[in-house]
């Protein structure tokens, strides 16, 4: 009889080990070991995700990550005297910070929280074995086999719990800002629970900082919803052009819940944010969008699983990507609607503007029916800039990189302006004008290249 082994690649190897060196040090009960043994289990049986895996087809991780950077270790307390010290976006927020993977209540806004409203650390809830937030870290049917949340969950060492209690309404919102500290690459791997009770509301933003390092990121969020509960999240990355990041949102929503999620991506050499939700409750709402600027070499990926089980489920995902130099993007979104869903109104689409003739975009919407009284569809499209209103704009005097700058941000603004955050509307504009603000980074930039290179086909 002839046996086959799997080769492991120097990354897979390297991630094995470190997992058999922390798993004794990381918090949690018995159970939440096993949990962690059982999730690694998963990943090392199929290692890192390649192109031959279906959902991962166009961004191949196992091509990708020549080398598994260290697990991050307790922050120097000169680094987090200076994360404290960092300007508020938001004012008004109740603000949070998770430092190289560990919630710092010292330095977070704990004092004089709002009634309904209970934060902790999520080591603390592992150690305490609470076991609603255990069947929450457990997860969907339909994320089980993915490898990013499995590694997560292995080395899953802190993050925050967020409760909010039946019935209240948190008029401020919760921003959560997640630094990564080291000035050598590491690897972080942190998680947020918030669990809403019936009739609950919460505003929620996240920010991704860190230096210019080549982190490597894998940072959760998992939303269970009581029936009539809402969340409005939005999440900002800000990593340095070399960083890795996968991110993943898994939420359950009962009846009459509504969550949307905005995220906007314009750093990190390789990133992919993915999204499992499934309706367990009737006449559920859900909106997710994003943009995502892409220039140089930059990869980003959108994949999306989303279950419709409930009757009169609602669901909108809306994408828009910006790609120039030899970057590249991918939407891939698949909507399953069971047997007695009866009555569900899914819309998705992915729209792309190319602005190099080097630019890649892929495209893979899919729609699974199961029901026959539904109203599902997907759109997506795929083109060049036009050059009729871009010539119209530099007839009245604007540079060529101005009047693209205008039409890409009117590409994009539909997806932002519909940014809201919780019931504080004031914040809602601070989370917008910080995207505008990150947008005209990024426009900024590559305003310069532009510039730089009509100057050179000139003197050619």
């Amino acid at each position: 009889m002839t046996s086959h082994s799997v080769l492991k690649t120097p990354a897979e190897v390297t991630l094995a080990r470190q997992f058999e060196e922390a798993v004794g040090d990381l918090p949690g009960t018995v159970a939440v070991r096993d949990l962690r043994e059982a999730a690694f289990a998963r990943f090392a049986a199929k290692g890192l995700p390649h192109r031959r895996v279906e959902e991962w087809k166009y961004t191949d991780l196992k091509a990708r990550i020549a080398e598994a950077a260290p697990l991050a270790v307790r922050t120097s307390a000169t680094a987090l005297a200076e994360v404290a010290a960092r300007p508020r976006e938001i004012d008004g927020a109740i603000r949070l910070f998770v430092v190289d993977g560990t919630f710092h209540p010292e330095i977070s806004d704990l004092a004089g929280l709002p009634e309904g409203l209970s934060i902790a650390a999520l080591a603390d809830v592992l150690d305490a074995g609470r076991e609603d937030v255990l069947a929450v870290l457990t997860g969907l049917d339909i994320a089980k086999e993915d490898a990013a949340l499995a590694l997560n969950t292995a080395f899953l060492r802190d993050g925050v719990v967020i409760d909010v209690a039946d019935g209240a309404a948190i008029a401020a919102p919760v921003e959560i800002v997640h630094v990564v500290t080291p000035a050598h690459a590491v690897s972080v791997h942190s998680r947020v629970v918030v669990i809403l009770g019936t009739g609950a509301k919460l505003g929620l933003v996240e920010r991704f900082v860190s230096g210019d390092a080549g982190h490597q990121r894998s940072e959760v969020l998992q939303v269970i919803t009581g029936d009539g509960a809402e969340l409005d999240h939005a999440a900002i990355k800000s990593d340095d052009r070399a960083a890795l990041g996968l991110s993943t949102l898994t939420a359950t929503l009962g009846s009459n819940a509504k969550l949307a999620s905005f995220g906007l991506n314009s750093s990190g050499d390789l990133s992919r944010r993915q999204f499992f939700v499934r309706f367990d409750g009737d006449h559920a709402a859900l909106n997710l969008s994003g943009a995502n600027l892409l220039s140089e070499r930059m990869h980003s990926d959108v994949t999306l699983v989303v279950e419709h089980v409930g009757l009169a489920g609602v669901s909108r995902e809306l994408y828009r990507y910006v790609i120039d130099g030899e970057a590249s993007g991918v939407f891939q979104g698949k909507v399953i609607v069971r047997p007695g869903a009866q009555k569900t109104d899914g819309r998705m689409a992915s729209n792309a503007l190319l602005l190099s003739d080097t630019a890649e975009m892929a495209n893979k919407p899919e729609l699974e029916i199961y029901a026959d009284d539904v109203a599902c569809g997907h759109g997506a499209t795929c083109g060049a800039i036009d050059e009729t209103p871009v010539f119209y704009l530099m007839s009245r005097g604007l540079p060529r990189a101005d009047a693209e700058a205008l039409l890409i941000r009117s590409f994009v603004g539909e997806v932002v302006d519909g940014v809201a955050i919780g019931a504080l509307e004031p914040a809602a504009d601070a989370v917008r004008q910080g995207l505008d603000a990150a947008i005209d980074v990024w426009l900024a930039g590559r305003s310069l290249g532009v510039a730089h290179s009509h100057q050179t086909k000139g003197r050619a």
